[in-house]
């Protein structure tokens, strides 16, 4: 594999499934890679050329991140967490790169009143009511 290790396999909740359109002349690249050996499949290449173009426009990405104030990684609110804002008075701005979740047991009611905005680039996992609820929070 071209030099590293192989990564293990995403658990189903880790990830997040794409879809992509690629010409058949790339997409024999591909085949000739991973049959050549490089890649074990073209999940793999794709997920390698991904990573590629992370890294390489890294210090970008790090000054986006710090001048957005965004959550890096992995950000989960539950009821508590929003039920302690509301009783506070304060609505929460979230802004997340990676996934942020909120909890199924949120009401649409609860979410509406500790979020004022909401904007994860990545995914958001809430439920349908919640997600409905936030539609006009949402950038």
């Amino acid at each position: 594999m071209a030099g590293n290790a192989p990564e293990p396999k995403p658990k189903a909740g880790d990830s997040e499934k794409i879809t992509i359109n690629l010409g058949y002349v790339d997409l024999g690249h591909i085949d000739l890679l991973v049959q050549e050996g490089f890649y074990a499949n073209r999940t793999d290449f794709i997920r390698t050329a991904i990573r590629n173009q992370i890294d390489r426009h890294g210090d970008a990405v790090r000054q986006a991140v710090t001048r957005k104030s965004v959550d890096l990684g992995l950000r989960h609110y539950t009821r508590a967490d929003l039920e302690a804002a509301r009783d506070a008075g304060q609505r929460l701005d979230i802004r997340v790169l990676g996934l942020a979740t909120i909890a199924q047991d949120v009401t649409p009611e609860l979410a509406r009143a500790a979020i004022a905005s909401i904007a994860v680039l990545g995914a958001l996992h809430a439920s349908a009511a919640v997600k409905a609820a936030l539609a006009d929070r949402m950038r």
